[in-house]
């Protein structure tokens, strides 16, 4: 089951996860399809329809539910009863702190793919998660001043702002066009405990892919990882006329 927010990036990726899964010999007529608007909140018909689904052969779940919509459907996973050795869940958009206004117990197995996870154990991420609370805690910031929590999307943005300084050094100036030149190839050991790297071709980023199992405090598991960053691939191989898109920077 694909189930996601409906805006371009579910309707994208499911686009590309259904030609996955047809090349791996699975037929539409076995893959159901989605989407609730932002903000959506009312879950418990579409956890009934998962379940009804499910009871067709082993199933699962690709969430990419965005937002605050992910409290209101985890906690209709866990009224409903459905566990991850029933249904497993693995979500491309939940992390550490969708997870902070849930009850986790229920959701224990659950899985998230993300590049970095809190739990990660290297001395960068015990900087960068000391630097964090330490900032949290000195700015009284909500909710975060008395359990200070980072995150993927915080992670992306630490890795982004350095590589930026980094290039703006090598350019010697913040011109625009320059510094985006400067950016091609930028490297950065990252809390993830790898070093990420930005395509000198295209900008994209070469990062880790890491599963997470939801543990019981709200935490993750990592239960699976890359062995390196994977290179950056802008066109799904999957998707017919893909071979033929260029390998290009965006533009500004």
């Amino acid at each position: 089951m694909l189930l996601g927010t409906d805006y371009v990036y579910p309707r994208t990726t499911n686009k590309i996860l259904r030609a996955f899964l047809n090349s791996k010999g699975i037929k539409d007529a076995d893959i159901l399809e989605t989407y609730t608007p932002f903000g959506h909140s009312d879950y418990q018909t579409i956890v009934a329809d998962i379940k009804k689904f499910s009871a067709g052969g082993k199933t699962a779940v690709v969430s990419t539910i965005n937002g605050n919509s992910n409290v209101p459907f985890y906690k209709e996973l866990g009224n409903a009863g459905l566990k991850a050795s029933d249904v497993p869940v693995v979500a491309f958009s939940v992390g550490e702190e969708e997870l902070r206004g849930v009850d986790t117990k229920p959701l224990v197995g659950h899985l998230a793919a993300w590049n970095y996870f809190m739990s990660v154990k290297n001395p960068t991420n015990t900087e960068f998660i000391k630097k964090w609370s330490d900032y949290a805690k000195a700015k009284k910031l909500p909710g975060q001043s008395t359990k200070p929590i980072t995150n993927d999307p915080m992670e992306a943005t630490y890795i982004g702002i350095n590589m930026w300084k980094q290039a703006v050094e090598k350019a010697g100036t913040t011109d625009v066009n320059k510094v985006i030149a400067a950016m091609a190839g930028q490297t950065f050991k990252a809390p993830d405990g790898y070093t990420v790297k930005m395509d000198e071709k295209n900008h994209h980023l070469h990062k880790p892919v890491l599963i997470g199992e939801v543990k019981a405090d709200g935490q993750f598991n990592v239960v699976w990882k890359t062995k390196g960053p994977i290179k950056a691939q802008p066109w799904s191989p999957y998707i017919p006329g893909n071979d033929k898109k260029k390998d290009e920077p965006e533009k500004m």
